[in-house]
């Protein structure tokens, strides 16, 4: 703890005593799954998830009881926070959704949240960026964490001797050691992993790319249990720079789970095991460990089903196709089981509930789509020079460049700007312009020197790709996503302010207590926490 904080950590404990008062919290009351089908339906899951726990016991890390010698919770003080991350979903999806489905679970969530209508995730909107400011409470330009795939003039080659300087940076299933498995194989392959020529030419794993540190780590070094879920093995990123910052860190591969409805089943994974974090046990639901402190997963069935061929939305207003439709259908349910779970176990009271999304999802409006010509870009630059390119990116709706000699970065541009029209290009960020929002390339080694946002609707897939939809860019159909935080003390409350995802970090470690301080982003970058929260009531 750092002095003149003002602020003592607090301790966290199992909740078995937690305090009920669930009577006022009448929007669950009439929950669609009861609690006998709860049960069996989490003892079924639970069930399939202990059978395949000697296949993923591999990309499970750290899941020591670190709940002991705890000191007890104040009456009615949130000891817990459940962040859930909905992949895809934009600020319309649910606006539409409350609109039109009001017994659905998220709408009747609404009645006791903060909903902030205007909340924007990073930019690039990539997942990565879009988790990390999350987690840490920064920006790109403290994180480091640029795209889930970037470049690094300091970083050496996979599998190499470091006397190359300069990698191109996958963090991408292809780090598995077989993407295809649930349990990536066995996780992560130290082969396929950049170099550090600073570090004895040591492998840079995703948690090591990260400069500061996460919630997961604070909340953890205080006493408090931590847990995640998502979509890769390389999400062992939230581990922070410590690398042990998640005590149970579940990551089952979604590329081995192809299609919208298998996606579901693929969510209902990992919704299992927030069933199981919640009475207790541990994500396999086979040892006692405590509830956490902070836990959370990600949804992928919505993303999936915006992006696929035949799914999508109907119009530029919003409206869902059916197969996308039945998507936010079954992620709202899949809510639904969870906020029972909580209720069943007399956690409502002590648990912040925080719903967002690492990004949305690019065009809304189908008659929008266009695919880029990916050999556009390239052709320009190798105009200029050949070689030039060190590293490019073309990836959703935003494209990256990175330069072998930045002194040439107007050159780029220029010859960029010939081809703006031809290219569908909106924007390009460098130098001056680019410099208003990220750091300057010449002092940080992963910082682009060229950033393009492309026009409304184009998006950068491989030749032959079906995808309807991606995500990176600046658009805010890509940034404009989700942002509710529920407590049954809270009463239905709409913000307009624009407000970013990066200040739930600090948000969540003021409602358990703690100081946001502790976290290194929220220090340098000077993040707030949301407005309106009133978190002192819930003390």
């Amino acid at each position: 703890m750092r002095e003149g904080s003002g602020c003592s950590p607090r301790k966290f404990v199992r909740t078995s005593e937690d305090t009920a008062g669930l009577e006022e919290y009448h929007c669950f009351e009439e929950q669609t799954v009861s609690s006998n089908n709860q049960l069996k339906l989490a003892a079924l899951l639970s069930a399939v998830l202990v059978s395949l726990t000697s296949l993923l016991a591999p990309i499970t890390s750290n899941a020591q009881h670190s709940a002991h010698q705890r000191a007890k919770p104040r009456g009615n003080s949130v000891q817990h926070v459940l962040l859930l991350s909905i992949d895809g979903m934009h600020s319309l999806d649910l606006a539409n959704l409350v609109k039109d489905r009001p017994a659905s679970a998220l709408a009747k969530l609404s009645l006791h949240a903060v909903t902030y209508t205007n909340a924007s995730t990073s930019f690039p909107s990539n997942s990565w960026p879009g988790l990390v400011s999350m987690v840490t409470g920064g920006s790109p330009n403290v994180t480091g964490v640029i795209f889930e795939n970037s470049y690094d003039h300091s970083l050496s080659p996979p599998a190499s001797d470091c006397s190359k300087i300069g990698t191109t940076v996958i963090f991408d299933s292809s780090i598995d050691k077989n993407r295809d498995a649930v349990d990536g194989g066995g996780g992560i392959d130290p082969d396929r992993l950049p170099r550090d020529p600073q570090k004895g030419c040591t492998p840079v794993f995703p948690h090591n790319f990260v400069r500061v540190n996460t919630i997961f780590e604070v909340i953890k070094s205080s006493g408090g249990r931590t847990a995640w879920c998502d979509k890769h093995p390389a999400y062992d990123l939230v581990n922070g720079p410590s690398g042990t910052g998640v005590d149970d860190l579940f990551t089952p591969e979604v590329r081995s789970f192809r299609g919208v409805k298998n996606v579901e089943s693929y969510d209902d994974l990992k919704v299992a095991a927030i069933l199981n974090e919640i009475v207790g046990k541990d994500h396999t639901g086979t040892r006692e460990v405590g509830v956490p402190a902070i836990f959370g997963m990600n949804f992928q069935a919505i993303s999936v089903a915006q992006k696929t061929f035949g799914a999508g939305y109907l119009d530029g207003s919003g409206r869902p196709s059916p197969p996308l439709d039945e998507a936010i259908v079954h992620t709202d349910e899949s809510i639904g089981k969870i906020m029972a779970g909580l209720k069943e176990r007399k956690l409502l009271d002590s648990t912040l509930v925080i719903i967002s999304a690492k990004h949305a999802d690019s065009p809304i409006d189908p008659a929008r789509l266009k695919h880029a010509d990916l050999e556009a870009i390239p052709k320009a630059v190798h105009a200029v020079h050949e070689g030039l390119l060190a590293g490019l990116e073309q990836d959703g709706s935003v494209a990256l460049l990175w330069l072998s000699d930045q002194d040439r970065t107007a050159e780029v541009v220029n010859a960029l700007r010939k081809i703006q029209e031809v290219a569908h290009i909106q924007e390009i960020y460098s130098g001056e312009s680019l410099k208003l929002l990220f750091n300057d390339p010449k002092h940080d080694p992963r910082a682009p020197d060229i950033i393009i946002q492309p026009t409304p609707g184009q998006i950068y897939v491989d030749a032959g790709s079906t995808f309807i939809a991606e995500h990176g860019g600046n658009a805010s159909t890509d940034r404009n996503v989700p942002l509710l935080i529920v407590h049954p003390k809270f009463t239905r409350l709409e913000i307009k302010f624009p407000v970013q995802t990066s200040q739930i970090a600090p948000s969540i470690l003021k409602a358990l207590g703690l100081n946001p301080d502790d976290l290194d982003a929220v220090r340098i970058e000077k993040t707030p926490e949301l407005p309106g929260l009133h978190l002192d009531q819930l003390r």
